[in-house]
């Protein structure tokens, strides 16, 4: 059989990586300008074809909702004309950053004269698993352009005519600036097989970026025989020093935790000092109620709960409370007797995403942010910040909480790797 045979007889999945790889290497060279364009062209074309991209969602939204689905997860799938004009500017965004393809990282000239310099350059193609939300597919599909790489992107079943419907419309706007259409794919195929296939396309897929639930990540990282950068849940917390700003406590609890629901960076955990529970525990209860909140308090939150009254919704607390990432209107609740203990439970139940310590003290601040091991520690502000937008880096890739590569939201340079470039005058190694 000649090499032709065989790729003639290779699987969907399995061409598809072949042809994104041939277009990760036309991609590689092209210049900012060209790219730009090209991030211009989806944009305009997201806009222009939005009743098409909704019309497709709402196909999905309706199975979802029959299925049983729920809210929160539904929150997710849903695409709205303004979330479509919300994700072709965030591509815009895109294309305003700087390309980090050829920056120098560092370079210098060792003594016998030959020039050292490591740059920047694409990882090459990028596979994307991902759960439910749609908008991942312009996401992820703007930021691997702008860094050079192809994109294979596999999200869930439950937003495949979404999915199907955006790549698509990706494809032309990409083909009409001149680069190659093959530079974003959608991975053929609903089921499992796929996947796996995908993860196992080892040679052709330089890395794996998983996003969604924890199974989703547990699965792909044990699996894959492709490179995986790892991204986490949100087990967040919220820890409420002795001394806090009581109203400044509760505007970040409540942003936190009840801004939107359905993301990794919402807070699922609030710890509170014994100190300051007294005077803030009832002003936090009464406000999560209000945002409609059940909180699944240990036994002093409970106690706290019954001596205040009001219209709080409060249960107790079990070991899986401390574990859970809720994505919905629930938050587990403890007092700890001080900041250390506040670092021991978040060290024992965390994801490593994202933490956040609201306190009046630069002492207690100090030793919280050298204490806490994630991604982020936010003082005094929401752990809704955590985010690749809102840290200026424009739409992000997901949110890493491995110490490898990358860590926490990734932008464009996590998306690049790096070679070094020797330049000599017939230098040879004595």
């Amino acid at each position: 059989m000649t090499s032709t045979d065989a790729h003639a007889a290779e699987s969907p999945v399995l061409a598809a990586a072949r042809r994104a790889r041939e277009a990760a290497a036309a991609l590689a060279p092209v210049p900012r300008a060209a790219k730009d364009a090209a991030l211009l062209a989806i944009a305009d074309a997201l806009e222009a074809r939005t009743p098409e991209i909704t019309a497709a969602n709402a196909e999905d939204v309706a199975r979802a909702r029959e299925a049983g689905t729920p809210d929160s997860m539904v929150d997710r799938l849903t695409l709205t004309a303004e979330r479509v004009a919300a994700i072709a500017s965030d591509v815009r965004d895109v294309a305003g950053l700087t390309d980090p393809v050829g920056e120098v990282v560092r370079g210098y000239t060792l003594p016998n004269g030959l020039d050292v310099r490591q740059v920047r350059v694409p990882l090459g193609v990028v596979g994307i698993i991902y759960e439910a939300r749609p908008n991942v597919t312009a996401d992820a599909a703007a930021l691997c352009l702008k860094s050079g790489n192809a994109v294979l992107l596999r999200g869930s079943s439950s937003a495949y005519r979404s999915n199907t419907k955006l790549v698509e419309v990706l494809r032309d706007a990409v083909a009409s600036a001149g680069l190659p259409a093959d530079a974003v794919q959608l991975v053929p195929g609903e089921g499992r097989d796929s996947v796996k296939e995908l993860m196992r396309a080892r040679g052709l897929v330089d890395v794996l970026i998983p996003r969604g639930g924890a199974s989703l990540i547990r699965t792909v990282v044990e699996e894959s025989t492709v490179p995986v950068i790892e991204t986490g849940t949100g087990n967040c917390h919220v820890y409420v020093d002795a001394g806090a700003d009581l109203s400044m406590a509760v505007d970040v609890l409540l942003n936190s935790k009840a801004q939107r629901v359905s993301v990794c960076n919402s807070a699922e955990t609030l710890l509170v000092h014994r100190d300051a529970a007294p005077a803030f525990l009832p002003l936090a209860l009464d406000a999560l109620a209000e945002a409609g909140v059940t909180v699944h308090g240990d036994p002093a939150v409970v106690e706290a709960a019954r001596a205040h009254g009001g219209p709080a919704v409060v249960v107790p607390a079990t070991d899986e409370d401390w574990e859970t990432e809720y994505l919905s209107y629930d938050i587990a609740a403890a007092v700890v007797d001080s900041l250390d203990d506040a670092v021991a439970h978040i060290r024992r139940w965390s994801s490593g995403h994202t933490e956040a310590i609201v306190t009046g003290s630069q002492a207690s601040a100090r030793r919280f942010t050298r204490l806490v091991d994630s991604t982020t520690v936010a003082v005094n502000a929401s752990t809704r910040f955590t985010d690749g937008g809102q840290f200026g880096f424009g739409a992000e890739i997901g949110i890493s909480t491995q110490k490898l590569h990358a860590r926490g939201p990734m932008g464009l340079p996590e998306l690049t790797s790096t070679k070094y470039i020797l330049t000599g005058d017939g230098h040879v190694r004595p």
